[in-house]
């Protein structure tokens, strides 16, 4: 497995984050801020209760992810001061 190098791993936190805000910004909202339910559930509220846990889900998995690219390239190093 390839490395990245801090430019692309800030890279990737900044899209996360612009990500989560564009998701939680008023052009989706009102996307979603219909009278229609699905199984008695107002859509709004499901995109809330899928999309919040979805978004914090992809940054767990990023985090891990990296933690165990930064634990595996440390190994490889042999522990060399």
């Amino acid at each position: 497995m390839k490395r990245l190098d801090s430019i692309q791993l800030r890279e990737a936190w900044l899209l996360l984050f612009i990500l989560g805000i564009v998701m939680l910004n008023f052009p989706f909202l009102e996307i979603f801020n219909k009278a229609a339910t699905i199984f008695g559930v107002p859509i709004l509220f499901l995109y809330f209760f899928i999309g919040w846990p979805s978004s914090i889900l992809v940054i767990f998995l990023f985090s891990y992810w990296l933690e165990r690219e930064t634990s595996a390239s440390d190994d490889d190093e042999g522990g060399a001061p």
